[in-house]
């Protein structure tokens, strides 16, 4: 049986990339479930526990911003490195004169959510481990401000702020909207198989501003 917590996450700007833009990136219209979950498992990892992302709550109208970006085109192979710790010479460096690109992203600016999520415990988990001594330890850390890295919005580059939610209500931008169709979004990657990762997606609906997660069909 999981148990639930609600997680306000805030900032001043979001990047949750469409796959099918690769070169200049255009964020989804709001966060995606595997987003949530990086969030969360960035406050509290632990193999023995399993993060599973319910619903998530837009609080502020969805905003979009253009910005342009300096960037770099290539990166350190593994294979490089792999050689030059052999005694090959590899250089181990980008040149970021020689590398260095603009590109245009379409960001979304001014966010705010609510992740309502529970946790599962898995198969890792110790004789010590149990679901009360994983909820006080969240809800400690969540009430502190502790994290294991700093939660981001899609890009290591836009922080995001968070807390406990402990209201009982919990208001959307989009109360008045009965729905809005966001199309196909990414939902989570497939890890079964570590040699060939496979993303999964669902249809994403906005109902009165809550992406609902609990029965989506995803797709493989």
């Amino acid at each position: 049986m999981g148990m639930g917590v609600k997680v306000k996450v805030w900032g001043d700007f979001a990047l949750f990339s469409r796959p099918e833009l690769k070169v200049e990136r255009c964020s989804y219209d709001v966060m995606t479930p595997s987003a949530a979950r990086g969030i969360l498992d960035a406050i509290y990892w632990h193999p023995g526990l399993k993060w599973v992302v319910d619903k998530i709550y837009v609080r502020k109208p969805i905003q979009f911003t253009s910005v342009r970006r300096n960037e770099v085109k290539s990166k350190v192979l593994a294979s490089s490195v792999l050689q030059a710790y052999n005694g090959g010479e590899k250089p181990l460096y980008i040149s970021s004169k020689e590398e260095i690109v603009q590109r245009a992203s379409l960001l979304l600016c001014d966010v705010e959510y609510v992740i309502d999520a529970h946790f599962e415990m898995t198969e890792q988990a110790n004789d010590t481990d149990n679901p009360g001594k994983f909820k006080d330890i969240i809800m400690r850390r969540l009430r502190r401000g502790e994290c294991f890295h700093m939660p981001y919005f899609g890009c290591r580059e836009f922080p995001a702020h968070f807390c406990l939610w402990e209201e009982e209500k919990i208001h959307t931008a989009y109360e008045d909207v009965e729905e809005r169709d966001l199309g196909l979004m990414l939902y989570d990657l497939d890890y079964r198989n570590p040699e060939d990762i496979q993303p999964m997606f669902f249809r994403a609906v906005l109902k009165r501003g809550v992406l609902d997660l609990r029965n989506c069909e995803v797709m493989r």
